[in-house]
């Protein structure tokens, strides 16, 4: 379904008591598909209680890239009134920090062959 050059991380956050989302799951997640030769956000779901939750972070993510800190948070506050508007952010940036984690230690355990000179 998805490309080998694809990674997936999942950056968490807490959300306030009151949230429904913090009684159903502890805590708010937001999981990402990326595409490692681009860094580009290829597929994205948040912990919801209702699937439209969801699909709207989905298109608020799907297109831009991991790194577009600025852009991604000026589109969730200008879009994204939810409870867990902060909590959303806030797992976005430690999404952030697993995906370069990730990339380093796909680096190190994982190196990719270099290609061989034609004769």
């Amino acid at each position: 379904m998805y490309d080998d050059d694809t990674l997936y991380v999942v950056g968490d956050a807490q959300a306030s008591t009151k949230n429904p989302i913090t009684q159903q799951y502890s805590s708010f997640f937001v999981g990402l598909v990326i595409d490692a030769t681009n860094d580009k956000i290829v597929e994205a779901g948040c912990s919801a209680t209702i699937p439209l939750t969801s699909d709207f972070v989905r298109s608020i993510f799907v297109g831009r890239k991991i790194w577009d800190t600025d852009e991604v948070t000026v589109a969730l506050r200008r879009r994204y009134f939810g409870d867990s508007q902060k909590a959303l952010i806030v797992a976005f940036k430690d999404a952030q920090k697993k995906y370069k984690l990730a990339l380093k230690t796909r680096e190190e355990n994982f190196p990719q062959p270099q290609p061989q000179p034609k004769k």
